[in-house]
């Protein structure tokens, strides 16, 4: 379930939430813009299901209270992925991920590789606030349950 935005950061409150496909098109799809940015996103995450991924996480301006995401952010775990199987463009991420933007409509990354010159994973970077540094959450979602 995805909970309610804290009001006055408009992010949502720290953890990892688990959602369903369904939640977050309800809570998310709420334009025609963001309705876009989901199918991007749908399609990314059916290419990473068909190489063996289980679960994806989603982060990003598009899981705040902004109006007009530019984009989405995710990133995904790599157990049981058959990189032979994934669609290249997912490993693409030359001039700051142009391929997977004009694909699907945002980023996506192993959620065990590094963000930042620190060595912090994506999975654990994405929980922070690049603005205040605090934590914030993101939403899980298991590959498996996709329509």
């Amino acid at each position: 379930m995805i909970p309610p935005l804290q009001p006055t950061t408009g992010n949502l409150p720290p953890g990892v939430h688990e959602a369903t496909w369904g939640e977050l098109v309800a809570r998310y799809g709420s334009t025609p813009h963001r309705l876009a940015l989901l199918s991007g996103l749908k399609a990314a995450l059916d290419a990473l299901r068909a190489a063996g991924c289980r679960r994806a996480y989603i982060d990003g301006s598009f899981v705040t209270a902004k109006e007009r995401p530019a984009d989405f952010d995710a990133c995904w775990e790599v157990d049981g992925v058959d990189l032979a199987e994934l669609d290249p463009v997912l490993m693409t991420f030359a001039q700051r991920r142009a391929a997977q933007k004009r694909k699907y409509g945002g980023e996506l990354f192993p959620a065990d590789w590094p963000a930042d010159a620190h060595g912090t994973s994506f999975l654990h970077f994405f929980q922070r606030d690049r603005v205040s540094g605090r934590s914030k959450g993101i939403i899980a979602i298991d590959l498996g349950g996709l329509p």
